[in-house]
């Protein structure tokens, strides 16, 4: 391996160097100056940090407090999410996008119920034998909620790992990740409990990385290297290599997709139908589309052959969403139906709900958002 040896005080230029522990000294007392007042932060129990971490897996801090404090309010403990009903936590994760995270939360509260009495494993070893917690998920309940001594390595600690180091390998390997993980459990072995400013080091350690990559050394554009607590043993920052590391193999392309979306409303019903249980948006509900771009008369065409014909129809405007290996380029259509049939086509397994059952009880994810916001528009018009 290339680069400084992991966990070596890097030698820094003139008398500036620092050792490890006072690296971690710094970090902690940066962190104290600057955390971020977050609610799960302020009542750090296993429940609110299991939740918040798999929220913030793919969404932004500001974006996912108020999903927080609406699921908190509905499902305020782990036996509530057990005995939940799984549509119930598809509306309340609706626009946070991969549903596949609520449904594993679900099924690890039912789990943690019947063979933990309802309370969360307090290592990672058992954490992480969970639905859906992963190593970092369990790394940073253990640490945040329990105390544990564990790296909880993601994206941030690896990029702040390979710049205060110069690790100039692939950081998304195994490797890098084992490497990181001693780097950062030797800065957790090296904090002096009488002049630590926290009860829980090993939890403010991770969560003050996190604000770190998150604020300071972020992963575009410069990082702000004169307000790092690390940037004085920091070897990118001291080699003004910091626009170099991280290092990382290139990203598969995704694969694009035109879609047509309908939305097809009769009176004050809108047309929804349920997404198949497995795949893609798993189970929850959408507005009907196919796949390509279709004409007006295409279109038309279509609702004809399927029982539904069309009174009018309008553009709806065009969107796109993209996944993590797919993305939708949709164009869409409003249509008026003079009145619903009992049944579609064999197979379009529609049903016809009000614009209050759609913003109410329905989960629809976030790729219809656009054409979702029309029928809302409307109902706040009425």
């Amino acid at each position: 391996m290339t680069g400084n040896p992991v966990g070596t005080p890097i030698p820094a230029s003139g008398n500036e160097g620092r050792s490890l522990g006072e690296d971690t000294a710094a970090l902690l007392s940066w962190y104290a100056a600057n955390r971020r007042i977050l609610p799960w932060r302020e009542d750090p129990a296993p429940y609110h940090v299991w939740l918040s971490e798999i929220m913030l897996q793919q969404t932004k801090v500001e974006a996912a407090e108020g999903y927080y404090a609406r699921f908190m309010k509905e499902l305020p403990d782990i036996p509530a999410l057990a005995a939940s009903d799984e549509e119930l936590c598809l509306k309340l994760w609706e626009g946070l996008g991969y549903y596949s995270r609520v449904r594993n939360l679900r099924r690890a509260a039912i789990i943690v119920c019947g063979k933990y009495g309802g309370v969360l494993p307090d290592t990672a070893e058992e954490l992480v034998k969970l639905p859906g917690i992963g190593r970092y998920t369990a790394s940073a309940i253990a640490s945040i909620a329990c105390g544990r001594k564990c790296p909880a390595v993601d994206g941030n600690l690896l990029r702040i790992f390979a710049r205060v180091t110069g690790y100039e390998e692939n950081i998304r390997t195994d490797e890098a990740y084992r490497q990181a993980c001693s780097f950062y459990l030797m800065m957790m072995d090296s904090v002096d409990p009488e002049a630590c400013p926290t009860d829980n080091p090993y939890g403010d350690i991770n969560q003050a990385l996190m604000d770190l990559g998150a604020k300071v050394c972020i992963p575009r554009g410069t990082p702000d290297c004169g307000c790092c607590p690390l940037s004085r043993s920091c070897r990118a920052h001291l080699e003004n290599r910091t626009e170099e590391l991280p290092r990382a193999a290139g990203t598969k392309q995704r694969r694009a997709e035109d879609r047509t979306v309908f939305i097809l409303r009769s009176a004050d019903r809108v047309a929804v139908r349920k997404r198949p249980p497995k795949g893609l948006l798993a189970g929850l509900y959408e507005f009907p589309n196919v796949p390509g771009h279709l004409t007006g008369e295409e279109a038309l065409e279509y609702l004809k052959e399927r029982k539904l014909p069309a009174v009018w129809i309008r553009p709806a405007g065009d969107a796109r969403h993209v996944f993590s290996h797919v993305e939708w380029n949709m164009t869409g259509y409003e249509v008026r139906i003079d009145e619903f049939p009992e049944n579609g086509a064999e197979g379009d397994g529609l049903i016809y709900i009000s614009a209050a059952e759609l913003e109410e009880r329905y989960p629809v994810p976030e790729a219809f958002r656009a054409y979702r916001k029309l029928i809302v528009q409307e109902r706040i018009r009425k």
